[in-house]
């Protein structure tokens, strides 16, 4: 290379820093920064090595060591990096330039490691960002000569450039840092909001469950998701999402002495960055091959604690999980324990109220049995009695004769008590038949006219077997309330489907009543229960003397209907 005039080097030089400093502050990348102020270095010096020597937080020693010219293998063989002792340490006690024409002669010097290459000049400069030290800017080995005085300006010149450079990089870094943190939070929120309105309606708990355990997955990005629910001294995944071992369903492992029983009895989250030494007993023989890391957060609704939702392992910048990620499924879990909690007392609700009915069809059996059956039992037992007492042939034929007809009446009351338990045919055959038959009984039994449209229109396929039986029951029971209390001799009755709804309609011309006053009588409970279990609607029509009509419609859910030929199993 042609040798340059000490004022065209200047000059050439000049023009590359003002090159350099325009790059160097359009670029928002601190890794891409400080390689660049690395490159520009060496080549503005002529330095063989360039190394860049970052303060840790205490800015007492280096915390990072960044080195451009020193091969893979060197470095490798090298081994720890420089932590600011010796001629390195200088710059970091008096943030001042040093050039030595020979650093290991200097009286600090510690000498170099072994397998490090020799280096003799060496030039050091300070980068120093708002008025206070972050790092050093270190050359060796100029390659023509020694370092000089305009070397020293280029590298102060390039040091002043990279101060603004990297803290451009680092305003940027944390405003981008500031926007990830608040697009998690509204992510947080929209999906407490998402799973607030989705579980709005929804009472099932099993549906919420499996909600939730989605939504809570998608949130925190986990690779999986579980929902452990308390009861007694367990806790039992109750549902799960993503990729978790088959036989994990319906596991249980003990509150006392495990994690999530912690933290359910802590009531706060718990980051887990090893899963393996924390969760082994908890999760069963092999909860730890499986899973990295996790994160639990309780289920906890005014004061009860429900139980625990867990992820594990982030599917992208993981797989451990954050404080942010804490955060955002402790508020998720709040309001996850809000719906578990309403699904849950709808449940148990809608048991009481099944037993309740249940209770008062006993009842009602066992009035039917005493005042018919057992009191008839009880009139034969009394005729044959009294033929014994007689004696005589004629006596004892007559009453065997009376009792057989006795014995008649009674199995004829039998069979009709068996039939409104369960008819066959509404096993059998379907809810067309069943009806059609129910109609033609009451209308002997009660002594009334009953004119009756079925048009269900099945085409040989079935309702869901639940369904059948409540409009079965519905109809039942209004007719044996007609029989009973409305004194009428007039019965329409409309059973149809329209759609994907199926409505029943029962009218009288009886003696009517309020509605009001008896809402807890005239089987009104039983029926409205019914309904509402089923998932329909029942209106009651009604005032004195001027009859009573009730009207019901129910839902058929998608994909439920039978065929004939798996009705009788259904």
């Amino acid at each position: 290379m042609q040798a340059m005039s000490t004022e065209t080097l200047d000059e050439a030089r000049l023009r590359r820093l003002i090159e350099v400093g325009r790059t160097l502050v359009g670029d928002l990348d601190l890794e891409s920064v400080l390689r660049q102020v690395l490159e520009a270095a060496r080549e503005l010096t002529g330095a063989r090595y360039a190394a860049l020597g970052v303060l840790d937080p205490g800015r007492a020693q280096l915390g990072r060591f960044i080195a451009l010219g020193i091969d893979e293998t060197t470095r490798k063989r090298i081994g720890d990096i420089p932590r600011g002792r010796g001629v390195l340490g200088l710059l970091i006690q008096d943030p001042r330039p040093l050039r030595l024409t020979n650093v290991g002669e200097h009286p600090d010097s510690y000498g170099f490691p072994v397998g490090h290459p020799v280096m003799k000049s060496f030039l050091g400069v300070p980068i120093e960002i708002g008025g206070q030290a972050w790092g050093n800017l270190y050359l060796t080995d100029k390659q023509n000569g020694e370092f000089d005085q305009v070397d020293e300006d280029s590298a102060v010149t390039l040091a002043a450039w990279a101060a603004i450079a990297i803290e451009n990089a680092r305003l940027y870094e944390g405003s981008q840092q500031h926007r990830h943190e608040l697009e998690r939070a509204v992510e947080g929120l929209e999906a407490t909001t998402e799973i607030a309105l989705a579980l709005g309606g929804e009472t099932d708990l099993k549906r919420v469950l499996e909600l939730i355990v989605k939504r809570g997955r998608a949130l925190i990005a986990a690779k999986s998701l579980v929902i452990l629910l308390a009861g007694g001294k367990h806790l039992s995944v109750e549902a799960t999402a993503g990729q978790v071992p088959p036989n994990l369903l319906d596991r249980r492992i003990p509150i006392e002495g495990t994690l999530p029983g912690e933290v359910l009895r802590r009531g706060m989250v718990e980051l887990v960055p090893d899963v393996s030494s924390r969760l082994r007993l908890a999760l069963g023989d092999r909860g730890d091959d499986w899973a990295d890391t996790a994160i639990l957060a309780p289920l906890v609704f005014r004061g009860e604690n429900l139980g625990v939702i867990a992820g594990f392992d982030r599917t992208s910048a993981g797989p451990a999980f954050t404080t942010e990620d804490s955060h955002l499924l402790q508020a998720f879990a709040a309001s996850a324990a809000t719906a578990v909690a309403t699904a849950k007392s709808v449940q148990e609700d809608r048991v009481r109220s099944s037993i309740e009915a249940s209770e008062q069809e006993r009842r009602r059996w066992a009035r039917e049995l005493h005042d018919e059956t057992l009191q008839g039992l009880g009139g034969l037992q009394m005729l044959l009695a009294s033929a014994l007492r007689k004696g005589g042939s004629a006596a004892l034929e007559s009453a065997a004769r009376a009792a057989v007809d006795h014995i008649n009446v009674e199995i004829t009351s039998l069979r009709s008590l068996i039939t409104e338990l369960r008819p066959a045919a509404l096993d059998e055959i379907g809810l067309e038949p069943a009806l059609e038959s129910l109609v033609q009984r009451s209308a002997v039994a009660y002594d009334l006219k009953i004119e009756s449209e079925l048009e269900l229109g099945l085409s040989g396929a079935r309702l869901p077997a639940e369904l059948e039986s409540t409009v079965y029951r519905l109809v039942q029971e209004a007719l044996t309330n007609v029989s009973k209390h409305a004194s009428a001799s007039h019965v329409w009755l409309s059973v149809s489907r329209v759609g994907e709804i199926v409505e029943v309609s029962v009218r009288d011309d009886g003696s009517g009543f309020e509605p009001d006053l008896a809402s807890g009588g005239f089987g009104l409970v039983g029926m409205r229960e019914r309904v509402t279990l089923a998932g329909g609607e029942l209106e009651i029509y009604s005032a004195p003397g001027s009859g009573a009509s009730i009207h019901a419609t129910f839902p058929i859910e998608p994909d439920h209907t039978r065929g004939v030929a798996g009705s009788a199993a259904g």
